[in-house]
């Protein structure tokens, strides 16, 4: 009897120091986007010089790629949930789906910034402008692979058979936590830089 008493806390030990890993690393990942929250916030509308925000920053394709950075959310929920129901396939087919969103996410924003640079003129060391837009959208681009590196390791894993309905379900569901940060983190970096940064600055022609 003790030692069936004793098995259940072996098996989610393990479980709680992941949970409270996770945590702790999404709680200092938040701090230091603060930060750089806060300085592009500070710096708004004090570049005299060069492009600005409201001459350079389009609504357009970054509209696209956040749909489709919110929607991996919606269908990385989904494959966990196929995985908890024993579908195996339906995870792979779910979680293949979020990796491509996250992918076109990436690739909209370089299409993004090539147009900024070859265009509209606006490069990192172009003023502080540049220098603040690069370093905060760069920092969650490259969130962002990490993501996708994490997301599509455990894709790889279910395609190898490694991946386990009853074992694995509270592992992956812990990664997709990250996934579920670096979006939100976008709905903050989308709104102040494509909204709040484009108000017309005083002092800035």
């Amino acid at each position: 009897m003790r030692t069936m008493s004793n098995a259940p806390s072996v098996s989610v030990a393990p479980m709680q120091r992941a949970r409270v890993g996770m945590a702790s690393l999404i709680f200092m990942e938040s701090a230091l986007f603060s930060a750089f929250l806060v300085t592009y916030l500070y710096y708004i509308g004090k570049s005299p010089t060069g492009p600005q925000p409201l001459d350079c920053l389009e609504l357009g394709l970054v509209t696209i790629n956040s749909i489709c950075l919110f929607a991996s959310s919606a269908t990385v929920v989904l494959a966990v949930r196929a995985l908890a129901a024993g579908s195996r396939k339906g995870f792979q087919s779910w979680m293949l789906l979020t990796v491509l969103l996250g992918v076109e996410f990436l690739v909209g924003t370089g299409m993004e910034w090539q147009k900024l640079i070859e265009v509209k003129g606006l490069a990192i060391d172009s003023n502080v402008f540049g220098t603040t837009f690069y370093s905060l959208v760069g920092f969650h681009a490259f969130h962002v692979v990490v993501g996708l590196l994490l997301l599509s390791g455990t894709l790889v894993l279910s395609l190898c058979g490694c991946v386990q309905p009853t074992r694995d379900t509270g592992r992956i569901e812990v990664v997709t936590w990250y996934w579920h940060f670096v979006d939100v983190v976008w709905i903050f970096v989308f709104t102040l830089v494509y909204f709040v940064g484009r108000v017309p600055q005083g002092g800035v022609s």
